[in-house]
């Protein structure tokens, strides 16, 4: 009797060896399945649908001037000055559609990705917000329908320059990584990195 007890637990513990590193095995083929990682074509597809990715805004407000004069006459006789309260956004972001198919790698479950440098998508002057301070002509001449057109272009230059100098570039890069890193982990990376 304790032998056929013991031929039991043996056949018994060796089934269940089996039967359970089998389990095992297979529980583990179904957590693969349920989590497929993307191979480099599709990653470097998705991402390039995103195409523009605006990943920073700037809105700021600046007074800006213009001028119009003559060498020879006094300004008074002759001048015409614009002075404009200029109300304008910037927004900074990454083109994703420069992203070549050699900037992607993927190695299992960790991604590397070679981003396109930052740049200023967007520079414009909102016209509803934008307004016309003061406007001085003299007295033998007429304001110069240019000149308004003029201060709004350097408007818009001078918006950019200083959400440049404020780190737009930086900030730009910094959100993108960010936010792709959050799209890439979405579709099952376990790491993405920068380079």
């Amino acid at each position: 009797m304790t032998g056929a007890l013991l031929s039991l637990a043996i056949v018994t513990l060796t089934v269940w060896l089996v039967t359970g590193a089998g389990l095992a095995r297979w529980i583990a083929n179904l957590r693969a399945v349920g989590s497929v990682i993307p191979n480099q074509p599709t990653v470097v597809r998705q991402i390039q649908q995103l195409q523009r990715l605006e990943t920073v805004r700037y809105t700021m407000d600046k007074i800006i001037s213009g001028e119009r004069d003559n060498a020879y006459l006094p300004k008074f006789l002759v001048s015409d000055r614009l002075l404009l309260v200029v109300h304008g956004e910037v927004i900074g972001g990454v083109d994703l559609t420069k992203l070549q198919p050699s900037d992607i790698s993927v190695r299992g479950r960790v991604a590397t990705v070679h981003l396109p440098s930052p740049e200023i998508l967007v520079t414009r002057v909102d016209n509803g917000k934008t307004r016309v301070y003061s406007r001085d002509t003299g007295l033998f001449s007429s304001p110069d329908p240019n000149l308004e057109s003029e201060v709004r272009q350097e408007a818009e230059r001078q918006l950019q320059q200083a959400a440049q100098q404020d780190g737009i570039l930086k900030a730009a890069q910094d959100n993108a990584r960010s936010a792709l890193a959050t799209i890439l982990k979405g579709l099952g990376f376990e790491r993405v990195d920068f380079s």
